[in-house]
C-alpha cells in the first residue's frame, strides 16, 4: 500500500479504535456510560470492550498499515502517557467510586498504548497481558461496587465508613482487588505494568520514567477510596449492611484465582502470544 493511502487509512481505523479504548481525548464517554449502565454493563464494558480498541490497533493497523505506525508512533506515544496522567489525576479528585474505577481504566489503558507502541517484543507482551488483567481487576472493581450499591444504594465516598466491620468477607475480596489494580507484586497487575514499563525502556525511556508517575498515583487514589470505605468510624447507615451471600462468594473466588494465578505465574498467557509477538 502507498505510503500516502498507509497514512489516511491508519487515522481512520485509528480513530475508530482511539474511541473505543478510550484514548486519550476521546475518552469523555466512559465515564458517563459507566455511571449510567447496570453493573452488569459495566462489568462487560471493563472486562472486553474496551480491549477490543487496543486488539484493533494491533490486528489491523500494525499488520496493515507498518509504515504509517512507525509514523505515528510519537504521537500515540504521548497520548498514552497523557492518557495515563490524566486518568491519575481526575480519579484522584472523584467522589463517586463508579466515576474513580472509570477514569482508573483510562489511565490503565494509557499503559497498554505505550506498551504496544514502544514496539519492543516485551513491552507489546506486557501490552496484551495488560488488556486481559485490566479486563480481570476493572471488571472485578465495577462488580464489587456494584455489590455493596445493591444494599446502600449509593455511590458517594462520603456515604461510607467502617464497611470493613460490617462486611468482613466483602473487604478482604475488596482490598485484593484493589491491590491488584494498583499493581502489587504477586497479581495480575504487576506483572503486565512491569513488562510494559521494561519493555518500553528499552526504546522510549523519558517517556518510560514519566508513566511511572501513573503508578504512583493509581496507589493514592486507590488505597485513599479503599481507606475512605472500609475504615474510619461504622456509620449507623452502614450498620446494617449484610455481607457477601454464597451466591456472590462464588462469583469473586475465580476471579481471585485469576489474579494470583496471572501475578504469579504469567508465563501461562506470555508463552501463548510470544511467537505472534515476534514475528
Amino acid at each position: 500500500i502507498p505510503f500516502g493511502v498507509q497514512i489516511w487509512l491508519f487515522l481512520a481505523f485509528a480513530l475508530a479504535f482511539a474511541i473505543k479504548v478510550p484514548m486519550f481525548p476521546f475518552h469523555t464517554w466512559l465515564p458517563d456510560a459507566h455511571v449510567e449502565a447496570p453493573t452488569a454493563g459495566s462489568v462487560i464494558l471493563a472486562g472486553v470492550l474496551l480491549k477490543m480498541g487496543t486488539y484493533g490497533f494491533l490486528r489491523f493497523n500494525l499488520p496493515l498499515f507498518p509504515n504509517a505506525w512507525e509514523y505515528f508512533t510519537p504521537m500515540f506515544l504521548y497520548l498514552g502517557i497523557i492518557g495515563i496522567l490524566y486518568g491519575a489525576w481526575v480519579a484522584m479528585v472523584q467522589t463517586d467510586v463508579k466515576k474513580l474505577v472509570a477514569y482508573s481504566s483510562v489511565s490503565h489503558l494509557g499503559f497498554i498504548v505505550l506498551g504496544m507502541f514502544a514496539m519492543t517484543v516485551t513491552s507489546m507482551q506486557g501490552g496484551i497481558l495488560q488488556m486481559i488483567n485490566h479486563g480481570v481487576s476493572s471488571g472485578a472493581l465495577f462488580l464489587a461496587v456494584g455489590m455493596i450499591y445493591e444494599r446502600r444504594h449509593t455511590r458517594e465516598i462520603s456515604e461510607f465508613g467502617g464497611v470493613t466491620r460490617a462486611m468482613p468477607v466483602f473487604s478482604v475480596f475488596f482490598m485484593i482487588i484493589c491491590l491488584s489494580s494498583l499493581g502489587l507484586p504477586g497479581t495480575n497487575g504487576f506483572v503486565g505494568e512491569f513488562l510494559i514499563l521494561v519493555g518500553s525502556y528499552q526504546s522510549v525511556p523519558v517517556f518510560t520514567i514519566i508513566a511511572t508517575v501513573g503508578i504512583i498515583f493509581a496507589a493514592a487514589y486507590l488505597l485513599w477510596m479503599f481507606r475512605r470505605v472500609m475504615f474510619g468510624p461504622l456509620t449507623e447507615k452502614n450498620r446494617s449492611l449484610t455481607d457477601l451471600d454464597g451466591r456472590e462468594i462464588t462469583i469473586m473466588i475465580p476471579i481471585i484465582v485469576m489474579i494470583f494465578w496471572i501475578g504469579i505465574y504469567p508465563s501461562t498467557f506470555t508463552q501463548k502470544t510470544e511467537k505472534t509477538v515476534v514475528a
